[in-house]
């Protein structure tokens, strides 16, 4: 929830570096105002005040702190890619103002108290609400109205995409394309392969070293000493006996229901191009099971499902929400050893058997027995937990000597660790909690040696820190780093020889050249053709993905490109031709959920458009000022 609500704060929507990067900035029906002005942009008379699209960008660079780093060019593509999004923010906010669309103050809290992270043995607590708050920054006020616009927002977005509609084209369409294979022969050009050959002198590391004064940086870091107070460690000392095990069992067997199963089989006839015969021959399967034919022999002689006909049509046992539409209906009311049918769904006509229904009520203990038994040590523990981060801090409090952490550590029967190697931007085991990075690096703990408070690296840890050593950022000697520039002159040449290679390649298949010849003779390594699907687990997903992306060759003209290589080399395929994907080879599993997906991705599609519509439809003036602004953090 906390991190939901952050990433409403500091990212709109869709704010990520591609994205940034990518954006375009023709903007039509824009007024970029010039003058100074209190107001970052101004959305139909409403204004996004300066400060707080400074605030936004500031916290995208906390959050990313590479950025920082970045040329001014891209850092002013992030800016304007960042008041973009607030712009779209706002156009949402006030048409849900102007539309009516309300939550009410009952709604709000109904939501806040149901968060768990908020909630202590299973209840809203509100010290834990606020302390929570304050520790992520937030002002309740803040977060609050932030939860009521998502809610509204949230209520937008679903009642546009309930009006989205996956038609029975579309999903056939939308099969066969996940379905489609294609014959590719692939030329690999592996940067090794010219590497070894490359000489590289000393006077072109030197020159390496000379013109790149901002590489091989060291970054500012500190070793460490800490005491880490773990949940998990408190929960194992924790002893529950198997009556308190029983009783909790008891009390919580309602969250443990399983919906009513069913289990079923069913023969599909494909409708194909004439749905009066296919509709006939299910009629004529059902009879003839009716007149005591065996379904499963049936199943496997008609059944068009390629997933379950060698099962004798067995489609497993399944809930009322895996297996939707009519089928599902169907299935759902039925009564054991009923035989039903003809279904009409999308991909023809089943005749339905059901064999089992399985009903509704709590799972055995010994199936929940595993996960009642974290819960309850997680309930003891609590108290355990918050206990001994009391005891830490009065430790700390008490302690005649602030630096000395192994006495405070053996006052609290913990053990002191050591770390190296902690930077501005984290590291094992604060990650890149940010509290924790402010109290090592504050001036008290870095540079006079002392303690620092306890600090909550997570909800089920908490640690106190004492800087041993502090190394200033500085540049690598050229001794220490001469294999690596060698490495990298190495790559950069042969990277430059591939990219020769290739374009010869692709410049004797432009001249008719055979592919196989022209790619051996450029120095690659070819494949033989094979048959590639969408989900091939062996190839580099970026190859994968541009042969899928290239446009069907012809009868006598094959369809080629290149992409290149995570590793630094480049592959060149060659698109023969195109096999189109046959649906009923889909268990029906899969077609389900590939058709809930169409439709979410339809849904989506449409929430986009609508908030594209309110933008072109705007009257927005940005303040290039603002745009242009010196970054705060340089």
């Amino acid at each position: 929830m906390l991190q939901d609500i952050r990433d409403k704060f500091t990212g709109g929507i869709a704010i990520a570096i591609l994205a940034l990067i990518g954006v375009p900035f023709l903007f039509f029906g824009i007024n970029y105002n010039f003058t100074s002005q209190s107001f970052a942009a101004k959305v139909d008379g409403s204004e996004i005040e300066v400060g707080l699209f400074e605030q936004r960008y500031r916290d995208q660079l906390e959050r990313n702190p590479t950025w920082a780093q970045l040329p001014d060019e891209y850092r002013q593509q992030i800016r304007q890619s960042i008041l973009e999004s607030m712009i779209r923010d706002r156009l949402v906010e006030l048409y849900l103002i102007k539309s009516g669309y309300q939550i009410s103050n009952e709604q709000v809290t109904a939501a806040i108290q149901q968060v768990p992270d908020f909630q202590v043995d299973g209840v809203f607590d509100k010290e834990t609400y606020y302390s929570l708050l304050a520790q992520n920054g937030y002002e309740p006020t803040r977060f609050e109205r932030a939860q009521r616009s998502s809610m509204r927002e949230d209520q937008l977005r679903r009642a546009i995409a309930a009006t989205a509609v996956v038609t029975p084209a579309d999903f056939r369409r939308y099969l066969n394309l996940i379905a489609e294979q294609r014959l590719v022969s692939l030329a690999m050009f592996d940067p090794e392969s010219v590497a070894a050959d490359i000489e590289v002198s000393d006077e072109m590391i030197t020159a390496y070293y000379d013109d790149n004064p901002t590489l091989f940086l060291t970054e500012e870091s500190v070793d460490l000493e800490f005491i880490e107070i773990r949940r998990d460690a408190v929960a194992e000392t924790i002893e529950i006996s198997e009556q308190a095990l029983l009783e909790y069992y008891q009390d919580s067997e309602n969250r443990y229901l399983q919906d009513e199963q069913r289990r079923a089989r069913h023969i599909l006839i494909l409708s194909g191009d004439d749905e009066d015969a296919a509709e006939a021959t299910a009629r004529d399967l059902l009879a003839r099971i009716q007149d005591g034919e065996s379904f499963e022999d049936l199943a496997r002689e008609y059944s068009a499902d390629g997933g379950t006909s060698a099962q004798g049509g067995d489609l497993g046992t399944v809930t009322r929400s895996q297996l939707g539409g009519e089928l599902g209906s169907a299935i759902f009311a039925m009564q054991e050893g009923d035989v039903d049918g003809p279904v009409e769904t999308e991909f023809g006509f089943h005749v339905v058997r059901l064999d089992e229904i399985l009903e509704q009520g709590p799972l055995p203990l010994e199936q929940v027995r595993g996960e009642l038994l974290s819960e309850l040590r997680d309930l003891e523990s609590e108290d355990l937990f918050r206990e001994l981060e009391r005891k830490v801090s009065d430790a700390l409090f008490d302690a005649t000597d602030v630096q000395d952490l192994q006495a405070i550590a053996a006052a609290v029967g913990l053990e002191s660790q050591m770390v190296s190697g902690i930077t501005r931007t984290g590291g094992e085991p604060i990650g890149s909690n940010q509290a924790a990075i402010d109290a090592i690096f504050d001036e008290r703990v870095l540079l006079n040696g002392e303690v620092s408070d306890v600090v909550e690296l997570d909800a089920n840890r908490s640690a106190v820190f004492k800087v041993t050593q502090y190394h200033e950022a500085a540049r690598q000697p050229l001794d220490v780093v001469r294999e690596q520039i060698s490495t990298d002159i190495r790559t950069q040449e042969a990277q430059s020889i591939l990219g020769a290679n290739v374009a010869k390649l692709l410049s004797d298949m432009d001249a008719g050249a055979e592919f196989a010849v022209a790619a051996e003779a450029a120095g690659a390594t070819v494949s033989a053709p094979a048959l590639l699907s969408r989900d091939n687990a062996e190839l580099d997903p970026a190859v994968l993905s541009q042969v899928f992306m290239a446009k069907k060759p012809s009868q006598d003209a094959p369809v080629f490109g290149q992409v290149a290589s995570a590793g630094g080399g480049f592959t060149v395929f060659n698109l023969e031709a195109v096999l189109p994907g046959r649906p009923q080879t889909i268990p029906q599993a899969d077609r389900d959920a590939g058709k809930m997906q169409l439709a979410q991705q339809a849904g989506m599609s449409d929430y986009l458009a609508f908030v594209e519509s309110l933008y072109n439809a705007a009257d927005i003036v940005i303040s290039r000022d603002a745009l242009v602004a010196q970054d705060l953090l340089q």
